[in-house]
């Protein structure tokens, strides 16, 4: 009886909260609404009010306004750091007030490729997509999905943060109409197991006949077929229902990843492997940006690699806050031993010749690989932990 009463009244909270915040919405507009609901203030007419005006006033102030997408609803930073309204506050900041940001969270105006595609055409400024998303206008963008090339997070931070890659990257995304802010940090992709399925994944040898689902990436299929997995693709949106039922038996999302797309009832163990990166980027429409004044554009991009400090501070205890969910469910998380570890390298690692003709058709040549390799082995001043 308690615990039927405890679902009522969590229930009545939730939809007085929703209730509460489509009547700040209806009065004071959605970003007022978000902004109210992220600080706290939604349940307190008087503060929500406050928040609105400050909203309004800042929009009526601005000179500009960027409209900022992501597929994320407010609040997903606690287990998976996007920081989007700390990236809205910082640009408004830095930039003294003369541009407002105009947040579209949850998805509003799409996720992935098409929010990519609206920020190329010009339709809003300002993106989060995954990285792996710039791979159709710049394809060198796919080698972060090389096995142990730059999974680990401080190699993925040494990495983007480079001259090297700075100079090989972004002038053939810009080409695209595009200019990188920012890249999130979020965490490296693991190996989840289903409820019901073969136990704790360590070492390879435990990876035989798993099916495992994968995303469209050919070079995923193929390092999961040479750890000795069964690769099955599935899209995403199909991809809790497969791991339920059984059609697939892991999957290799991050662990804040997991916990936000809700997997946490049907997994059982989570494995440390830290293969590929599961990263995240900041995108703003090059000619929009190229047209604002040159204190403007100086102020947004200080608030970017403000915004991506923040990230990297925040990426531990996300992580933290998503293993504690997650464990709620009775999930269990390994991480590997040195020579744990060392067997998915030896056994499915970018130094295999296996990996020579994707590392020459995307970064052109062995020779500018190598220069990006280094530049993930060399440390470059910014730390983060990693798992």
């Amino acid at each position: 009886m308690t615990d039927q009463k405890n679902i009522v009244e969590t229930l009545e909270a939730v939809n007085e909260e929703r209730r509460r915040f489509m009547d700040v919405a209806g009065k004071f507009g959605f970003t007022a609404a978000i902004v109210a609901g992220a600080s706290g203030t939604l349940i307190s007419s008087e503060a929500a009010a406050q928040t609105a005006n400050e909203e309004k006033e800042r929009k009526k102030a601005a000179k500009y306004t960027m409209t900022m997408a992501t597929a994320y609803i407010m609040g997903a930073s606690r287990s998976y750091p996007i920081m989007q309204l700390d990236f809205k506050e910082n640009i408004q900041n830095m930039t003294n007030g003369q541009v407002y940001v105009k947040l579209a969270p949850g998805g509003q105006l799409g996720a992935g490729g098409a929010l990519a595609q609206k920020v190329q055409g010009g339709t809003i400024q300002v993106a989060q997509h995954s990285l792996s998303n710039f791979v159709p206008f710049a394809p060198v963008v796919d080698l972060i999905n090389l096995p142990y090339f730059c999974g680990a997070n401080q190699k993925f931070v040494n990495l983007v943060n480079s001259d090297t890659w700075r100079d090989t990257v972004h002038p053939m995304v810009e080409a695209k109409g595009f200019k990188p802010l920012w890249y999130v940090v979020i965490d490296p992709r693991v190996v989840a197991v289903r409820k019901g399925g073969n136990g704790a994944i360590k070492t390879p040898d435990d990876m035989a006949g798993v099916k495992f689902r994968v995303p469209g990436s050919k070079m995923l299929q193929q390092y999961y077929r040479m750890i000795g997995a069964n690769p099955t693709p599935i899209a995403w949106g199909e991809t809790p229902s497969a791991i339920k039922q059984g059609v697939a038996d892991a999957l290799d999302p991050a662990v804040g990843a997991l916990f936000v797309f809700g997997f946490k009832d049907i997994l059982s163990h989570v494995s440390f492997t830290q293969a590929v990166p599961d990263s995240q980027v900041f995108s703003c429409n090059l000619a929009w940006f190229n047209s604002l004044p040159k204190d403007i554009q100086e102020g947004i991009e200080f608030a970017s690699k403000v915004t991506a400090h923040q990230n990297l501070s925040k990426v531990p205890s996300a992580r933290a806050y998503a293993m504690s969910e997650l464990a709620k469910f009775g999930v269990q998380f390994h991480s590997l031993s040195k020579d744990e570890l060392a067997q998915w390298v030896a056994r499915g690692g970018h130094q295999l010749p296996e990996w020579n003709e994707f590392k020459t058709t995307l970064a052109g040549d062995l020779k500018t690989f190598e220069r990006l390799n280094d530049a993930a082995n060399t440390p470059g001043g910014l730390y983060v932990h990693d798992a």
